[in-house]
C-alpha cells in the first residue's frame, strides 16, 4: 500500500473523522428531539417536520450559516435544539398551566420579573418554553443570568446561546432598547438557595436595578408569579462547607440528593402554574426618575408585592402539588 509524503491521506482521515464525530451527534440529536416530541404530545406527522428544520439548522450551523448577535443569542438554535428539549419537561413532567399570557406585549421591550425557588433554577427556562409558547408571534425572553451560569462548563455555552446574558443594568438596558423581552430574577441565590420551611415566601429584591433600567427605556414591567418548583426539588439544609470548599453559593440536602448521586438531580414532577400578571406601566415616569431611590424602591415594592399576593391566590387555586 503507497504512502503520500504530503501528510494528504491524514488529512483525509482527520476529515472523515470529524464528518463522522458530526454525524453521529446529529444522529444523537435528532433520536432525543423525536423522543422529546412524543413525550410532548407532538402529532407524528409534526414530528417529522421538526426532526427535518433540525436537521436544516445542524446543517447551517456546521456551514457557519446560523447567525448569533451581539450577545451570543442563536435564534435558530434555540427554535430547534433548546426549546424542542425542554418541552416534555414543560408539559408531561410539570403539566404547565400559564395564566395571563396576553398581558406580554406581542411587540416592543418589556421586563418579566418572577420569583426564584426550587434549589436548581429550572423555573427561568420553563418561563422561556411558556413565552415563546403563548405568545402569538412565538417571542423568545431573555434571561439575565449569574456569573455561576457563564462559570459552568457546557451550561454556560448553551445558555448564551439560548439567549441568556450577564445580569447587569447594561446589558438589560441594552436588550429593552432593542426591543426584547427580558426576564429577571431579582432575588437570585437567596430565592432558589432558600430552605422548603421558607416556600413562597419572597426573599429581597436586590437594589432595583431591573426597575431603573425599564424606566430608563420606558419598558413596561410584567410581574410574574410561578408556583411549582418550590416543590419540585426541596431543599432540607444548606451543606455550606461542601459550598464552601465547591466555590458554590449553597450545597442542598435534599429528600433524594446526594444520597442517590445523578438520580436526585431529577426535580419531583410537582404541578406548575406560571402566571404573568398586567404590566405596570413607566410611561409616567422619566429616564431621570432611574436615579432616584425612592421611585426605584417605590415601583421594585409593588413588584415584589403582587408577585407575593398572587402566589398565595395561586397556591390556593392549586391544591395538591402532585394532582
Amino acid at each position: 500500500m503507497s504512502h503520500d509524503p504530503t501528510g494528504r491521506d491524514d488529512g483525509r482521515d482527520h476529515a472523515d473523522d470529524a464528518r463522522a464525530q458530526v454525524a453521529r451527534l446529529v444522529g444523537l440529536l435528532v433520536a432525543v428531539l423525536r423522543w422529546s416530541a412524543r413525550e410532548a404530545g407532538v402529532p407524528e406527522t409534526q414530528i417529522e417536520a421538526e426532526v427535518a428544520s433540525t436537521l436544516a439548522y445542524a446543517r447551517r450551523a456546521v456551514t457557519g450559516e446560523s447567525a448569533v448577535d451581539e450577545f451570543g443569542f442563536d435564534p435558530d438554535f434555540t427554535e430547534h435544539v433548546y426549546l424542542p428539549i425542554l418541552r416534555p419537561l414543560y408539559r408531561r413532567w410539570f403539566r404547565t398551566q400559564v395564566h395571563g399570557a396576553e398581558n406580554l406585549p406581542r411587540d416592543g421591550g418589556a421586563l418579566v420579573v418572577a420569583n426564584h425557588s426550587g434549589t436548581i433554577a429550572i423555573d427561568s427556562v420553563m418561563t422561556q418554553v411558556a413565552v415563546h409558547e403563548h405568545t402569538p408571534d412565538h417571542r423568545f425572553l431573555r434571561l439575565l443570568g449569574a456569573d455561576l451560569v457563564f462559570a459552568t462548563p457546557f451550561l454556560g455555552q448553551v445558555a448564551r446561546r439560548a439567549g441568556t446574558t450577564l445580569a447587569s443594568r447594561g446589558d438589560a438596558h441594552r436588550l429593552l432598547e432593542a426591543g426584547e423581552l427580558v426576564g429577571v430574577w431579582p432575588e437570585g441565590f437567596k430565592g432558589v438557595g432558600k430552605p422548603f420551611s421558607e416556600r413562597y415566601r419572597l426573599q429581597r429584591f436586590g437594589r432595583g436595578g431591573f426597575v431603573a433600567a425599564a424606566l430608563r427605556t420606558g419598558s413596561p414591567v410584567v410581574p410574574c408569579s410561578i408556583v411549582g418548583a418550590e416543590e419540585s426539588y426541596p431543599m432540607i439544609a444548606d451543606l455550606a462547607p461542601v459550598a464552601q470548599a465547591l466555590g458554590l453559593p449553597y450545597f442542598p440536602l435534599t429528600p433524594t440528593f446526594p444520597h442517590l448521586g445523578l438520580l436526585g438531580l431529577v426535580p419531583l414532577p410537582t404541578r406548575w402554574i406560571i402566571d404573568f400578571g398586567e404590566p405596570l406601566d413607566t410611561t409616567g415616569l422619566g429616564p431621570d426618575d432611574a436615579d432616584d431611590p425612592l421611585v426605584v424602591f417605590d415601583l421594585t415594592d409593588r413588584v415584589r408585592e403582587h408577585i407575593q399576593t398572587r402566589l398565595h391566590r395561586l397556591l390556593s387555586e392549586r391544591g395538591h402539588p402532585f394532582t
